[in-house]
Parts: structure tokens; C-alpha cells; sequence
């Protein structure tokens, strides 16, 4: 696994140990990466569930200004990649809870022009992570949020104010692109 182009381009990330995080795959990043476009620069980025970082760190590596990355149980994974990556200085880690963690920085008043979400698979978080990101405005009026969940889950069409605009299907993961209704075209 590494990091697929910019600033960090070819830089190997460091997994967990053991099965329980699940890597977004470098082809599916760089498919989704593609059609993010410029999107990614200069935006403010939110990684729940980040496990190794791949997807904040691709973002900060392709100009996005600042990421927020959260997980439970890879903090110490999560600070060797963004040191390896030399993207420490632009990078926020905090462990714990992502559901705690996302009210908090709701509460503070925080938005992010793309969130990314990669919850364990087939384990009710897709629908739960959608209410939160949802019920805590996170994501700015003309942001993007994006939810990997197992290629046999439907996207849900609509979650409050957050509506489906795409999906796709790369081996075991499906990825759904959601905008505030307010921003959807």
C-alpha cells in the first residue's frame, strides 16, 4: 500500500497488524481519486474510521489543506504514516470513539469539503456514520462525502439532508458519493 501520487508519491504506508482494518485497495483510491478531481485541493478533509490514514494522506499528498483523521485503534499507525508521508505538519489525529469524536468537532462548528468514511463492513455503521455526519452539518454546502462500505450493502438514497449522487463497485467495496441537498445538482 502506498501512496498513489503528489507530494508523497510511491511512499509505503505501515498497516496494523492482524485483519481488523481493511485498507482501502491503491486502485480503488486511485479510481476514486480520479473522480475527485480537483475537489481535493485545498479542501478540508475528514477520515472517520481512517485506519491507516491512505485516504486523508492520498488527499494531502494531492493538495487538500488539512485532515482530521479518526480511529479507535490505529493512532500509532496513523502517526508513523503521516510522519513517513512528511504530511505530519497538516494533519490532526485523534483516537477514540468516531462517533464521540465527529459530535465534538461538530459542536465546535467545524465543516470539511470531503469526508471520508470506510466503517467495518456489514456491521450497521454505514447507515449510523451517515446519521452523524448528517445530524452534525460536518460537511460544508458544497462538500462531498464519501462512504465505502461491502459491495453486497446499498448506498442509502437519502439521509436528512444528505442525498446519494453516485456509486460504484470495485471487488468487495462499493463506494457512495453523497452532497447536502441544498448543494445536489
Amino acid at each position: 500500500m502506498r501512496i498513489i501520487t503528489g507530494s508523497a508519491r510511491g511512499c509505503r504506508l505501515k498497516a496494523p497488524p492482524g485483519e481488523a482494518t481493511r485498507p482501502t485497495a491503491d486502485r480503488t483510491r486511485e479510481a476514486l481519486f480520479s473522480m475527485l478531481g480537483s475537489r481535493v485541493m485545498d479542501a478540508q478533509v475528514l477520515d472517520l474510521f481512517a485506519g491507516t490514514g491512505a485516504l486523508a494522506l492520498e488527499a494531502l499528498s494531492r493538495g487538500a489543506a488539512h485532515a482530521v483523521m479518526i480511529d479507535r485503534a490505529t493512532h500509532d499507525v496513523l502517526v508513523e504514516n503521516a510522519r513517513r508521508t512528511k504530511l505530519a505538519q497538516r494533519v490532526e489525529l485523534r483516537r477514540g470513539d468516531v462517533y464521540g469524536h465527529a459530535a465534538e468537532l461538530a459542536r465546535a462548528g467545524r465543516t470539511f469539503d470531503l469526508i471520508f468514511a470506510d466503517p467495518p463492513y456489514a456491521k450497521g455503521d454505514a447507515l449510523r456514520v451517515l446519521r452523524a455526519v448528517d445530524s452534525g452539518v460536518l460537511l460544508a454546502a458544497d462538500g462531498l462525502f464519501v462512504l465505502e462500505q461491502g459491495a453486497g450493502e446499498e448506498c442509502a438514497e437519502h439521509v436528512g439532508a444528505l442525498s446519494l449522487i453516485r456509486e460504484r463497485r470495485y471487488g468487495a467495496a462499493r463506494i457512495c458519493f453523497y452532497e447536502r441537498r441544498e448543494a445536489a445538482i
